[in-house]
């Protein structure tokens, strides 16, 4: 196990401003370091009249207008970044990965807080992947997500026999992420039960599997995510308050993406950069003014969903502001006020951009939903003006 800790590979997009608006009229390569060290990522620069970016593995071209110095700064700051480390510009954002950075070295316990969507498990996996544990396993389990009558096995494991339908042993996650790190995420959902057992592997550093008589040793790093106060989970006495503190020896706090608003074409995009091979997709300046002046209830997660939709509905290299589906927090209009094909039409809509946003391709949504793909493309024209807010 490597046991020095591994830089933050953290581009500043500024640091290419200057060079961007020196560009003269020949081609402009510039070599920048990569996410991992001694892995050179180049980037090529040229002024253009309309911007283009295409990334074939470790070199990214750029063709720049004047009006998008922004996003190609952004563009390349992800790229050298690679996906070793959260997209960030925001000040505050980048003292919270430095602190994650720092708690990365030492062996201590981390508890992440954060509302839905705000990026808790990708902070997890920096921490993981600047540890001396890096090289070993991080296995990563949602909480919430198993039935009760489950999760005791799925964590500690469980013997032949242990009950009906263990027709095999299985040794569990924390010996499954044995000398590396385990992220629980949603870890305010686990029953208070468990809880005391998860104390019982934090404080001896073994496991007893269902069914066994005798414990098991392990080495984990346990990192724990929750969307809620847990300081005020053990005030109402729904945590323990000893694993409380087990857990918080050094806590982080996730920002909304509302209260960090340099992060959003940062992370625009790494998510294009992302989601693209070839050619990618180049947001208008437009485009860009409407992102930033969302208000993002979704955080990260709806940023997301609404550049899948947009890769789809531009269906081209350029995403401008009539290509931004927005989710909605309101509710749909009461079903009762409608007549019968606005009722259809609203539902048809939905199940329309969720497919899309799922495929990423009108061809394959297509024959998901069981139409042509000039009948898509119908619908897609219908739903466009009301797509626009």
């Amino acid at each position: 196990m490597n046991s020095s800790p591994a830089p933050l590979p953290l581009p500043d997009p500024r640091h290419w401003l200057p060079g961007l608006a020196s560009i003269a009229t020949d081609t402009t390569p510039v070599t920048a370091p990569g996410a991992e060290p001694g892995h050179g990522r180049r980037v090529t620069v040229a002024p253009a009249a309309v911007s283009t970016a295409t990334c074939d593995g470790d070199r990214l071209v750029l063709a720049v207008a004047p009006q998008d110095h922004r996003f190609a700064c952004a563009l390349i700051a992800a790229f050298c970044a690679g996906d070793a480390v959260p997209a960030a510009a925001d000040p505050a954002s980048i003292a919270l990965l430095d602190m994650a950075a720092r708690v990365a070295a030492h062996d201590v316990g981390v508890i992440i807080e954060g509302a839905t969507g705000t990026g808790k498990e990708g902070l997890a996996r920096l921490v993981h992947t600047l540890s001396p544990r890096r090289d070993r396993p991080l296995v990563a389990v949602n909480c919430a997500a198993l039935p009760e009558a489950m999760l005791e096995a799925t964590l500690f494991g469980h013997e032949r026999g242990a009950f009906s339908g263990a027709i095999a042993a299985s040794p569990g996650l924390f010996r499954a992420a044995d000398h590396g790190t385990l992220l629980l995420d949603e870890v305010s959902e686990l029953p208070l039960p468990l809880q005391a057992k998860r104390l019982r592997v934090l404080q001896e550093r073994e496991v007893l599997p269902v069914g066994a008589v005798r414990a098991e040793k392990v080495d984990v790093r346990v990192i724990a995510a929750a969307n809620r106060d847990l300081a005020a989970d053990v005030a109402a006495g729904r945590f323990r308050a000893d694993l409380f503190y087990r857990l918080a020896v050094f806590p982080l706090r996730t920002i909304p993406l509302a209260d960090r608003r340099a992060d959003i074409v940062a992370i625009a995009a790494h998510w294009l950069l992302r989601a693209t091979r070839g050619r990618l997709c180049w947001p208008t300046p437009a485009a860009l003014a409407r992102l930033d002046a969302h208000g993002w209830p979704g955080n990260v997660r709806e940023l997301g969903n609404v550049l899948d939709r947009a890769m789809v509905l531009a269906d081209g290299a350029v995403i401008d502001v009539a290509h931004l589906a927005f989710d909605t927090m309101t509710p749909p209009p009461a079903e009762a006020v409608l007549p019968l094909p606005g009722i259809v039409r609203h539902h048809e809509d939905r199940v329309i951009r969720r497919v899309l946003a799922e495929t990423h391709d009108r061809r394959s949504a297509a024959q998901r939903l069981g139409i042509s793909e000039r009948t898509l493309r119908y619908k897609l024209a219908a739903m466009r003006p009301a797509a626009v807010q």
